[in-house]
């Protein structure tokens, strides 16, 4: 009955990976353990994974395409669409932009963004939030917001342009190994020949300016060169297309990386935090 229940409440993709990597496995004359044993993963996970007890993780889709895919990319395109389904609804359409994007812009302001944040870190985050989530749940977003950092080594390159303000890096989250390691993390994305990272300075007021006082902005350039801009604030979003809204927010951006340290003080002081001198 369980089996029946799952199959009926599980999502389009994952029947439908469930389907066809069950009729490709019959098809090469397989067992579940045989498969299993090629992709890395037990005869039981198959078998959940083919009946909808468990739809299937990121890596397993990789060693179905690996091992069943047969250079279709049926199961690589499954993944995209099985990490929209695992995302709150609120940020499934910035989600698909964000992964296509040619160019972001990006401050946080709270914690690290979720782009920059390493498995352990995004788990503190999602596991220590409110309303409480399911071990499962907490893992399914945990994955999904990972997998996000494909983007980094996507071809064609998306430049990231990445403003954390300095009080990000000081907020501790999970415990002090999760941070150091959190900080070693953004050390190495700062070095990466597509990506900026600046920190916008505690006393950044001091001066009688902080155009980063109201909080997060997440600009996005399209392949089309169209310039959206997404704001997300108690889960609730706003996904903006205005272009005078988005030119207000645009210059903001412009003014707190003016603001900001440059990047190569700013990768010095994410050095330091992480406990990694120079």
């Amino acid at each position: 009955m369980a089996r029946a229940e799952n199959k009926e409440t599980a999502s389009p993709t994952a029947k439908l990976v469930a389907d066809v990597a069950k009729r490709a496995r019959l098809r090469k004359k397989m067992t579940q353990d045989q498969l299993g044993k090629l992709i890395g993963f037990s005869a039981a996970a198959v078998s959940a994974m083919e009946t909808c007890a468990q739809p299937a993780s990121d890596d397993m889709l990789v060693g179905l395409e690996r091992v069943l895919g047969d250079s279709m990319g049926i199961f690589e395109r499954a993944r995209l669409y099985m990490r929209m389904e695992a995302y709150p609804p609120q940020f499934k359409n910035y989600a698909l932009l964000e992964q296509s994007a040619v160019r972001l812009e990006l401050y946080a302001a709270f914690v690290v963004h979720g782009l920059f944040q390493t498995e352990a870190y995004a788990r503190a985050l999602i596991g220590g939030g409110y309303p409480t989530l399911s071990d499962s749940r907490v893992e399914e977003l945990v994955e999904a917001r990972t997998a996000r950092r494909a983007l980094f080594g996507r071809e064609p390159t998306a430049l990231i342009e990445l403003v954390l303000e300095e009080s990000v890096l000081t907020r501790g989250i999970g415990s002090e190994e999760i941070m150091r390691d959190q900080m070693r993390h953004l050390a190495k994305c700062a070095q990466r020949r597509n990506v900026t990272l600046q920190v916008l300075p505690l006393d950044c007021g001091l001066s009688g300016e902080h155009a980063g006082d109201r909080g997060d902005i997440n600009l996005v350039e399209t392949p089309n060169h169209e310039r959206l801009l997404f704001l997300e604030v108690q889960d609730e979003s706003l996904l903006i297309s205005d272009p005078a809204e988005v030119s207000t927010r645009a210059q903001r951006c412009a003014k707190i990386r003016s603001q900001a340290l440059g990047p190569r003080e700013s990768l010095g002081l994410i050095k330091r935090l992480a406990g990694d001198e120079e």
